[in-house]
């Protein structure tokens, strides 16, 4: 299992983690930053343990964050 730590604080809406990874990442319509589907919020970042199958993509949209906010712990 991974896990991705997300600090959504600091997102700044560029909309690349959706782009690459779509079924884990959504824009907020409420203030236009980027959301982790299905995660859990613990003072303001939020975490989700993510399958090896959605491992590449998330990887992706990690890398793709200008402001690298998005981390994806490892086994």
């Amino acid at each position: 299992m991974f896990k991705i730590i997300h600090y959504r604080d600091k997102c700044i809406g560029c909309y690349a983690c959706v782009e690459v990874a779509p079924d884990r990442w959504r824009i907020s319509k409420k203030d236009g930053r980027c959301t982790l589907v299905g995660a859990k919020e613990k003072k303001g970042i939020y975490q989700i343990d993510l399958h090896e199958a959605e491992l590449e993509e998330n990887q992706r949209a990690a890398a793709s964050c200008p402001v690298n906010i998005i981390k994806i712990n490892g086994k």
